[in-house]
């Protein structure tokens, strides 16, 4: 069932730096009755100048963009309009990001490889004014909201992190070189340095070598659902 009614579709924008994941939804939203593409755009500042032109009714923003975090993005949307519903596409599948996201003012995330079926889903969810959101995500998202402050939390030190520095921390994480980092978020490498430092900081390390070194450990043991 449709969220609105055909002749009246859900205006939907992207904010999306990637051609073929532009394509890839463009081609989805006309095939969804009750949807139209109204526009795209390639970076935040980009997004801001669309917006003051067209407030679409729901806008899906990629975490990842060349000139601003994309959490940042929402943010700002979010304060300038509060009432336009945001869906989060991203290759991250970690839950800090969900939560950052979610914090931030979106209702939804969904990585970039689910299926064409997953984002229809996702989609049409938050266009209708609810969350979406994986089942895991649902479920660890309301257990923190049941226990509230009583809950165990790990002491890594990671929610200091801006959204930027955990962008980068979480690259070096998969192993990624300085260079490799800067040529992923399209930044210098000597930015990358100064994430770096500012990690090494707050995290309380000696070098940028220990920041990488703790962010693969972090990482891995993400992946097996445990914490450092």
């Amino acid at each position: 069932m449709n969220p609105t009614p055909s002749a009246n579709p859900c205006r939907v924008a992207l904010v999306e730096d990637h051609t073929f994941m532009r394509e890839g939804m463009k081609v989805l939203l006309d095939s969804m009755p009750g949807f139209q593409l109204v526009w795209m755009a390639c970076t935040a500042g980009e997004a801001i100048s669309q917006l003051e032109s067209l407030v679409p009714d729901l806008l899906l923003v990629d975490i990842t963009l060349p000139d601003r975090n994309g959490i940042e993005l929402i943010k700002d949307v979010h304060t300038l309009y509060p009432d336009l519903r945001m869906l989060v596409i991203s290759m991250h599948e970690e839950k800090l990001y969900v939560q950052r996201s979610l914090r931030a003012g979106a209702r939804g995330y969904i990585t970039k490889d689910a299926s064409h079926a997953e984002y229809e889903r996702a989609i049409r969810r938050v266009a209708a004014g609810h969350l979406a959101l994986s089942e895991s995500m649902a479920e660890e998202i309301m257990l923190n909201f049941a226990l509230g402050d009583s809950r165990p939390k790990a002491k890594s030190g990671i929610d200091a992190l801006s959204d930027r520095e955990l962008e980068v921390f979480m690259l070096l994480g998969e192993g990624k070189s300085t260079h490799e980092v800067a040529d992923s978020l399209r930044i210098s490498p000597k930015t990358v340095d100064v994430h770096k430092l500012n990690m090494r900081t707050k995290l309380g390390l000696e070098d940028g070598a220990a920041v990488t070194r703790w962010a693969i450990k972090w990482t891995e043991a993400q992946r097996h659902g445990g914490s450092i």
